[in-house]
């Protein structure tokens, strides 16, 4: 694919995935903020002004996704005619496949396009959201079954690339399940799994084409499409599996970070209720003057109580015996 080509792709899921996170982290604080009974009292016309509508979020999500699904597919045809040339049956066949997620994706944003404009045809969310599904799942399969060469070090990150597309297919299923107005938490995930989809790509596109390859690995090309990785020897397979694996938990903390951060001030600027906090100190404090607490035992209690029945007893019958006399 190229660099230059992998960065796009990456570049659109990053794009794609932080605005469906924008818009559904948004929805979820006005959400919160219309159950509130004080928060919701207090809002003014301007605040739910800047509300944004499903319609035309989605109507842009579906825009981007029509137009990256488009230079999936004609990329996907170049490789597929270079492949062809190459005599490359391999490097054919993957792209094929390539082509398939590529149409669905297509097909997914078409049709919401054409829900969104159009008052003759409307397709429910639900279709939408399976035929987003299939795409994903085949997706995965595609990256999951994708072994060329058995040794090659882009299988390590073909494996790890499998983990944002399972937390698309999870978040998916679970938005078919969940009411409408809880869809929002499952979109969050998505948008997420798909920002880390596209930093990963772009990570794979630096680690293939340019210098910072690991030392001893080599890229080795059949076709435009169809490429693998191979190393000298066994060391340096080992260490282009474990730099792998590590590049991919600094994207993974490096998300985690960036999504806390944003959503704490989006959190702080929609009006969201802060923890207050209060000092240990002060707590123990006030347990120890309102209540002290004692180790005595039942046993105890109940020698008290057969005590204090014996002295009444006993003040009767003298108070009886006086009155004889």
């Amino acid at each position: 694919m190229g660099l230059f080509s992998m960065t796009i792709a990456g570049s659109g899921f990053i794009l794609i995935g932080a605005w469906e996170s924008l818009t559904s982290s948004t929805a979820i604080q006005n959400w919160n903020s219309v159950s509130n009974p004080s928060s919701a009292l207090n809002q003014t016309p301007k605040s739910a002004a800047k509300r944004i509508s499903n319609s035309s979020s989605s109507s842009v999500n579906y825009i981007t996704v029509t137009i990256f699904s488009l230079l999936f597919i004609v990329n996907s045809l170049i490789s597929l005619f270079n492949a062809v040339d190459s005599r490359d049956r391999v490097g054919s066949a993957l792209q094929l496949q390539i082509l398939a997620v590529a149409a669905l994706f297509f097909l997914y944003s078409f049709l919401g396009l054409l829900s969104n404009f159009s008052s003759f045809v409307r397709f429910p969310s639900s279709i939408l959201n399976l035929i987003v599904l299939f795409a994903f799942v085949e997706e995965f399969l595609l990256f999951y079954m994708q072994r060329k060469d058995p040794s090659g070090i882009e299988n390590r990150y073909f494996d790890l690339m499998l983990v944002p597309i399972l937390i698309c297919v999870v978040s998916t299923t679970l938005e078919l399940k969940s009411p409408w107005k809880s869809n929002d938490y499952p979109r969050l995930a998505r948008g997420v799994g798909l920002i880390l989809q596209g930093m990963w790509i772009v990570q794979m596109g630096l680690s293939f084409y340019t210098n910072l390859i690991v030392h001893g690995c080599s890229l080795h090309e059949k076709s435009r499409g169809n490429y693998s990785i191979k190393c000298k020897g066994h060391p340096e397979y080992h260490r282009a599996r474990g730099i792998a694996t590590l590049q991919f938990n600094c994207h993974l903390a490096l998300l985690v970070i960036f999504a806390m951060s944003v959503y704490s001030v989006m959190a702080k600027s929609n009006g969201a209720p802060g923890v207050s906090y209060k000092p240990l100190g002060a707590e123990m404090q006030q347990m120890e003057n309102h209540g002290q607490f004692t180790l005595d035992s039942d046993d105890d209690e109940i020698r008290e109580d057969e005590d204090v029945t014996m002295k009444k007893g006993a003040v009767v019958a003298v108070n009886g015996f006086g009155s004889h006399e």
